[in-house]
């Protein structure tokens, strides 16, 4: 089964609230980097969107939202949201490994929450070629991943089964540098933890700019 069918079906049998990566509310780094004014209003894409949580929160702040996510029940989701919340967000369904290009490539900031441990190794410098065109020059980008070093799903291999029957892949610093580094200018790459549904995680961070 593909990364879209394993993702639809899903989220179209599973209620939302038992999405395991569905938070209703936005993720402290992300909030940081607003409250912060690392990142300003401006047009800005959530790469894997989900059911949109963090895309209409940030549409409330006032950013120009794209989200996009390889699930149309997702997408279908996030905008029943941003609908809900009143909110003006752009949804796309997409495979972010694939064609983009009837995205504009005029982005200031991008993020992926949780969405590259779902991308395997052989599939991650055509994601990151397509998040640099995306983008415009100087503009931010957030990456936040599982790291090696998380107890999750039997905390030893790289690749791990979890109980819905997806596999993650489970990344290094060391490995993320050599992925980024060549299109963006890393200001910060660490392992931090993360609130999840169920109970931290660890992760590595990765806040860029793009070259």
């Amino acid at each position: 089964m593909s990364l879209k069918e394993q993702m639809d079906t899903l989220y179209q049998e599973l209620t939302i609230d038992r999405i395991p990566w569905n938070l209703e509310d936005p993720p402290a780094l992300l909030v940081e980097l607003v409250e912060s004014q690392w990142v300003f209003p401006c047009e800005a894409a959530d790469l894997g969107c989900g059911a949109g949580n963090y895309a209409v929160w940030l549409a409330a702040k006032g950013f120009q939202m794209t989200g996009v996510d390889i699930s149309p029940k997702a997408v279908e989701l996030a905008e029943h949201l941003a609908r809900k919340k009143g909110v003006a967000c752009r949804f796309l369904v997409e495979d972010l490994t694939g064609d983009l290009s009837k995205l504009d490539s005029s982005f200031d900031f991008a993020y992926d929450w949780e969405v590259l441990h779902h991308i395997f190794p052989n599939h991650r410098r055509r994601y990151i070629r397509n998040v640099y065109r995306l983008l415009r020059p100087g503009a931010g980008y957030l990456s936040v991943c599982f790291s090696e070093h998380d107890s999750d799903f039997g905390g030893a291999e790289k690749y791990r089964k979890t109980p819905l029957g997806t596999t993650l892949y489970f990344s290094s610093e060391t490995e993320l540098q050599e992925l980024f580094e060549p299109l963006f200018l890393i200001q910060e790459l660490c392992t931090v933890e993360i609130i999840g549904k169920y109970g931290p995680h660890t992760a590595v961070k990765a806040l860029m700019r793009r070259r």
